[in-house]
């Protein structure tokens, strides 16, 4: 049974209202002296903690979408084969197709459809799981040579691509917001921010290890547009996130004008966490260390032309001060603008109510060829 599925909420929800209800009526026969009745209240009590644990954890995650799997439950999951293991030239594989939770969902030249891919990264060897939002435009008579602009969507981590599927209503949202006029059709490439599922390697090349900003600031561009109607120009192609997501986004738009004209923050981090989901990101190397400090990078490296957009909050989020020094450290030929709330929380609530101004903000400086 699937660890996001609704019947296995359900069960377990069941289970934790039935011991519940064994417990009150079983507990005066466990109140009394001896060796049982005290075994019989360990037992119970333990089983009730299990199971409301297990409640709140299923129902916590099925909210936010932080583990697909078990096996991800359990730090198990296994990455993707290496491009080795792909045909020469199958940038990205197509897995599955769905509909968009849009009215005219089911039919492409309406509502837009979602595929489920495999992106093979030719330089990083990576392969990373990601969902592709192709809006109703590109399916539309006429439209066939149409090329159009695109966006990276990073989640945090842990976190699953779903989440900005479901959670966060992207593809909804990017629907909504072209019909209204209010940002061009857009292609939407929305993914995890690391090339290994376990580890968060944040947009950060690991010596002899995974090469995480090779494969999203150079990679994934390539492979998509080589996969799909989208332009190579620099001012074809944004990316965006929240959270570590954020940071990653920043991180690529400031490292890779080449490749990106804007980058969107939400919530963002502005140096890589290092902790057990990370491991060593640097083994020694001081330099790529320092790069990876977006402050320092800003005093310090040349900015090129991309835009930014950071997102915070007075209240209620960490990151403020941090975002404000970022805002003021942006120099020509870059640029600066951004988003604050007077309340917000670093969550779902917050990212809801930014996401729609962000991908505004966005479709204004990205285009089609």
């Amino acid at each position: 049974m699937s660890l996001t599925s609704a019947t296995l909420l359900i069960v377990v929800l069941l289970a934790t209202a039935l011991a519940f209800a064994a417990a009150v009526w079983l507990w005066p026969r466990l109140g009394r002296r001896g060796r049982r009745p005290v075994w019989g209240r360990v037992g119970v009590v333990l089983t009730l903690q299990v199971l409301l644990l297990a409640s709140i954890g299923l129902t916590a995650n099925r909210t936010f979408l932080l583990y697909g799997s078990w096996a991800a439950l359990a730090g198990m999951e296994r990455p993707m084969p290496s491009m080795g293991d792909a045909p020469a030239g199958s940038g990205v594989r197509v897995l599955g197709r769905q509909p968009t939770d849009v009215p005219g969902g089911g039919t492409p030249h309406v509502g837009g459809e979602i595929e489920k891919v495999t992106v093979h990264g030719e330089r990083s060897k990576a392969a990373v799981q990601a969902y592709v939002y192709l809006p109703p435009e590109y399916f539309q008579k006429g439209n066939e040579n149409r090329k159009f602009p695109a966006a990276v969507v990073l989640t945090g981590f842990p976190g699953m691509a779903e989440n900005l599927l479901k959670g966060l209503d992207y593809p909804k949202t990017a629907w909504r917001l072209a019909k209204q006029k209010k940002m061009p059709p857009m292609i939407m490439v929305m993914m995890q921010p690391s090339v290994i599922p376990t580890r968060n390697t944040q947009c950060i090349d690991v010596p002899g290890g995974p090469l995480s900003e090779t494969f999203f600031g150079t990679d994934l561009p390539e492979a998509i547009s080589g996969a799909y109607r989208v332009g190579t120009a620099p001012s074809n192609w944004a990316i965006m996130g929240d959270s570590t997501g954020g940071y990653c986004a920043l991180k690529v738009a400031l490292e890779h004008p080449e490749h990106y004209a804007a980058g969107v923050g939400l919530s963002a981090d502005y140096k890589p966490e290092i902790d057990e989901d990370s491991g060593d990101l640097f083994h020694g190397n001081t330099a790529e260390e320092k790069r990876s400090d977006l402050l320092w990078s800003l005093d310090n490296l040349p900015q090129g032309k991309s835009s930014f957009l950071v997102a915070t909050s007075q209240q209620g989020e960490g990151n403020y001060k941090p975002t404000q020094k970022f805002i003021e450290k942006v120099k020509a030929p870059a640029r600066v603008s951004s988003i604050t709330l007077d309340h917000g929380g670093h969550g779902f609530n917050t990212w809801r109510r930014e996401i729609p101004p962000a991908m505004e903000w966005l479709g204004g400086r990205i285009g089609a060829e």
